[in-house]
């Protein structure tokens, strides 16, 4: 048995390097830093693909973020015409983007797709075709919708340390986030044959906005919190980007995360995410106090 991890990027190599090292292959355009001595073979799903023949029975976890020239997915798609056997078991991450505005109320895997951004519609694009392979081919997909990753490295510090006004506290969308060793946990219990195949919504339950969550980041690096501005101030001057983010709230509810897959974030309470990524990054000692100057 081996595990193919389609893309080591930010999540891709931290998962790769959990996974046991004589049952691991990540197939990626670079290799990452640190593959824990895993092998990493240079794979580009935006160049002409060859047939690929893995050996024997394997599983596969994509994490490659579609192309953003297309409608589609046509990397997706690309490795699913390469693919001369199908795995046994494909784990695909997408997005809670597909939801769509909900504003503000829950939202559980039954709920209607409504996605409202192109990145988003390429996304469903993408279930829909990676439910019909795994159809045709018999092959157990497990879709993983996931909110915003943080982590080391990902805690928007240089943002913070520039004093980038935020939305008011009052005023902003409740949070949906999980730290990547979660994510990461998600994608190993989705690799197991006890898990049902189908969709699970991920995150940690801790609904605290974004604005929060950048202020906290603030505090625990003795930083001046970010400046609050009125919403109407952001629509004013934030980026289209970060408006289509900040245009969007739902809540998501991860019950079958919990109850099915089996997950329970480790990282439950956001603040602790925070602390263990600053910890990991040298910023913050085990105690909590301030280190190094913040620098990502």
């Amino acid at each position: 048995m081996t595990t193919l991890v389609v893309g080591t990027g930010y999540t891709g190599a931290r998962l790769l390097r959990r996974l046991p090292i004589d049952d691991a292959l990540g197939l990626s355009r670079s290799r990452p830093a640190d593959t824990g001595g895993r092998r990493v073979d240079i794979l580009s799903l935006d160049e002409p693909l060859e047939q690929l023949t893995p050996d024997g029975v394997y599983d596969l976890v994509y994490t490659v973020p579609p192309a953003v020239d297309s409608d589609t997915d046509r990397r997706l798609e690309a490795l699913l015409l390469a693919l001369a056997t199908p795995p046994r078991r494909f784990v695909y991450l997408s997005t809670t983007g597909v939801y769509g505005d909900r504003a503000g109320a829950e939202v559980d895997e039954s709920a209607e797709l409504r996605p409202q951004t192109q990145r988003a519609r390429r996304r469903v694009a993408a279930e829909t075709a990676l439910r019909a392979y795994g159809q045709s081919r018999d092959s157990a997909i497990v879709i993983l919708r996931v909110p915003g990753i943080y982590g080391p490295h990902r805690l928007m510090i240089d943002r913070v340390r520039d004093g980038s006004p935020l939305i008011r506290d009052s005023e902003a969308n409740p949070g949906n986030r999980i730290h990547v060793d979660d994510l990461v946990t998600a994608c190993l219990a989705a690799l197991s044959p006890d898990v049902p195949p189908g969709i699970y919504n991920l995150g940690d339950g801790d609904r605290r906005t974004s604005t929060w969550f950048s202020t906290q980041v603030a505090a625990l690096l003795g930083l001046e919190p970010p400046p609050g501005i009125s919403r109407s101030e952001a629509e004013a001057s934030f980026s289209a980007r970060r408006l289509s983010f900040l245009g969007e709230s739902r809540r998501i509810d991860t019950a079958r995360m919990r109850e099915v897959l089996g997950v329970r974030p480790r990282y439950s309470n956001a603040e602790d995410g925070i602390r263990a990524s600053l910890v990991e990054m040298g910023l913050l000692d085990r105690e909590g106090d301030g280190g190094h100057p913040p620098q990502e």
